[in-house]
């Protein structure tokens, strides 16, 4: 069967066919790109609504507030610590000195005893020969009882006859040129010095050798 010619009607239906095409795809393709903005829209929008969020003041009054709270805990921990150690360091030093005061609580009373024991010992000394053998007996067991009470309550004697002359617990009442004897070497001990405990009490009392001229 022939085809039938065409007519300048069916090339004008042909073309309005092709511009509705043609219509459809344009307005396929904004229906796209308005999509398209549209998600970037939400997109940006949803960036803006986090920022304002985070510079949000009731936020910021929140962490400057956790801040406070942080760094007054640090302050009162540290103010604790200080208080801890100066109570320690208090408790220690109130120790040392109830220690130092019942160590030397007897010092005066020391001091006042030994002319006691230089008289019972000078007395032994000088007794004559004629004195009764229970005289002499008598007055050695008393300077023995004396002696012992010091050493109970750590009284200590210092008799450095022959040793270097010692200034912290040796008192020089003379020196005397000695070609035998090193210079400054203790040669005489006139009077017995003392410790109580360890701290000095009353020094001895030496002659010191120096060198001969």
């Amino acid at each position: 069967m022939a085809k039938e010619p065409q007519t300048p009607m069916d090339d004008e239906l042909a073309r309005h066919e092709q511009d509705a095409d043609g219509a459809e795809q344009a307005a396929e393709k904004v229906a796209e790109e308005r999509l398209m903005e549209g998600e970037l829209e939400g997109l940006i929008n949803d960036e803006e609504a986090l920022e304002d969020s985070v510079d949000n003041p009731e936020a910021e009054m929140l962490a400057a507030q956790v801040g406070e709270l942080e760094q007054s805990l640090a302050e009162a921990k540290d103010q604790a610590l200080r208080a801890a150690a100066e109570a320690q360091n208090v408790r220690r030093r109130a120790e040392q000195e109830a220690e130092k005061a019942r160590k030397f609580a007897l010092e005066k009373f020391v001091k006042e005893l030994l002319p006691v024991v230089d008289s019972l010992e000078k007395a032994l000394e000088t007794m004559e020969e004629g004195a009764s053998e229970v005289h002499r007996e008598g007055v050695s067991m008393t300077l023995k009882m004396q002696l012992d009470v010091l050493n109970k309550f750590g009284v200590e004697s210092i008799e450095p006859h022959g040793e270097p002359f010692d200034p912290q617990v040796h008192e020089a009442m003379t020196m005397v040129p000695n070609p035998d004897l090193d210079p400054n070497t203790v040669m005489d001990v006139m009077q017995k010095g003392y410790l109580l405990n360890g701290r000095l009490v009353r020094p001895a009392m030496v002659v010191v050798s120096k060198k001969a001229d």
